[in-house]
């Protein structure tokens, strides 16, 4: 649907009121509260390739508002009249009239544009009876509950036409409920359906000869976004001066028209780049918007939104920017250089405390070995060494290092671990429970020998033998 067929369409409903009555416009009252025309009737049927005059009275200064088809190609004089020179006259020339400067021809006052005087000029041909003749496709937009207007004007008020869908026989005649003809609009649809999706014409019978209208493809926009996200979920960071690149993927059903846009701090800066790009599969359809910052400032900071809308639908992925101005590193242990661990625990994390950007490499060190190749039980998650199935030999010097050489940045942390072993006394799993007797009087060494860390306290305790001399057990 052109511009030209929407301004006569809106002209043609002013002037038989469709739209309702305009609302008042200060200005003169009585003869000339409008302009007034010389044609009295609301249309006019010219031949074409003759020339069309209108000429155009009022008490303001004048001006015309034309059919698309014929800007640029009419003359128009203006000059003062009546008998004292009060009033204002405007004539319109246009030669030779054509097929597509059928429409509506409105004068109006310069200052007052509600106030206007409208003839519908139809410059008719026999051998054409259609505005626009045979070609094509247009491309009409149909959402089902909305009237469907498909915009075959004719170039004469009595010519019989029919609508007519490609492939098929059936031709749709107006029946005035539901389908409706118009000369100067075309045919509207008032309730359309799924069969109005398709390639549709317009047919004339002039003198027994057919006639068909421009093509026009009536497709139904699908608002059904399946999915709208970033290629990055979490926050991002980077530094001053680097090249930024967003990407905001949307997925749609087939048909879906999808429109993105980006609200970002940016979005003012002439220096940043947005690229779209559509893939269409077989049973969905891919919308790419690509935004790029060549050199990132610290003004860029912020929350990047990718807006992605169809019809009522709309999706807001969100991403947070954090720009720094140098590369750095910052590692420091977390609950002291000393950590404590127990013999048998399941499993044990050295944690530090780091901040860098950007991301640096991690390599942690045993006793100045490599800890991961030094036992299959260190395992290094990012900045993280877990210890699995805490052992004895697992206690000593833990060193990070922490590197980015891109940017010649090194930073290094030892941390101590100990381990702790329960006590255990190293007599006690030989000896029998039942102490052999030794003579009255002699002078016996007994041992203790302990083991633990941290070092265990040994202290001896007496227990005296039962009044018979022999142990309880031996008297029962």
């Amino acid at each position: 649907m052109n511009l030209m067929f929407l301004c006569t369409g809106l002209l043609f409903g002013w002037s038989h009121g469709v739209f309702g009555k305009a609302p008042a416009d200060k200005g003169p009252k009585g003869k000339f509260s409008v302009p007034v025309l010389d044609v009295k009737d609301g249309q006019l049927i010219l031949p074409a390739n003759h020339t069309l005059r209108l000429n155009c009275r009022g008490r303001g200064e004048l001006a015309w508002l034309l059919p698309e088809g014929a800007q640029g190609r009419v003359r128009l004089e203006a000059s003062r009249c009546g008998r004292t020179g009060q009033h204002h006259c405007s004539r319109l020339t246009l030669s030779p009239a054509l097929l597509q400067d059928t429409g509506a021809y409105r004068c109006r006052y310069r200052n007052r544009t509600r106030r206007h005087s409208t003839i519908y000029v139809y410059v008719t041909d026999s051998r054409q009876p259609f505005v626009k003749g045979l070609g094509g496709p247009d491309v009409l937009f149909m959402t089902v509950g909305r009237p469907l207007l498909i915009p075959c004007r004719v170039t004469h008020p009595n010519v019989t036409v029919s609508l007519a869908k490609y492939g098929e026989k059936k031709q749709v005649r107006p029946d005035q409920t539901n389908i409706l003809w118009n000369s100067r609009r075309g045919f509207t649809i008032r309730r359309p359906n799924y069969y109005y999706i398709g390639l549709f014409y317009c047919q004339a019978l002039v003198e027994g000869v057919a006639h068909l209208s421009y093509r026009y493809f009536i497709y139904r926009p699908v608002s059904n976004i399946k999915e709208a996200y970033l290629n990055t979920s979490g926050p991002v960071k980077a530094l001053k001066g680097e090249r930024f690149v967003l990407n905001c993927t949307a997925i749609g059903e087939l048909n879906t028209r999808v429109n993105i846009t980006w609200e970002y701090p940016g979005m003012n800066n002439s220096s940043s780049s947005i690229r779209k790009r559509i893939v269409k599969y077989q049973d969905y359809v891919l919308f790419y918007s690509l935004l790029t910052l060549p050199r990132l400032k610290r003004s860029d900071r912020g929350r990047y939104t990718c807006r992605v809308s169809s019809g009522t639908k709309a999706k807001r992925p969100t991403v947070s920017l954090m720009v720094y101005d140098r590369p750095f590193i910052r590692l420091k242990a977390r609950n002291g250089s000393v950590l404590q661990a127990n013999v048998g625990q399941k499993s044990y994390r050295l944690t530090p405390k780091l901040r860098a950007f950007p991301p640096p490499q991690f390599i942690w060190l045993k006793d100045g070995m490599v800890a991961a190749e030094r036992c299959s039980r260190y395992r290094v998650n990012q900045s993280s060494l877990v210890i699995r199935d805490v052992a004895e030999e697992d206690a000593g010097e833990y060193t990070l290092l922490v590197g980015n050489q891109e940017h010649g940045l090194f930073r290094n942390l030892t941390l101590t671990l100990v381990v702790n072993v329960r006590p255990q006394i190293a007599e006690k799993a030989v000896t029998s429970l039942d102490p052999a007797p030794v003579p009255r009087g002699s002078r016996q060494a007994l041992h203790c020998t302990s083991k633990g860390v941290p070092s265990p306290h040994v202290q001896w305790q007496w227990h005296p033998c039962p009044a018979d001399g022999l142990p309880s057990a031996r008297r029962a």
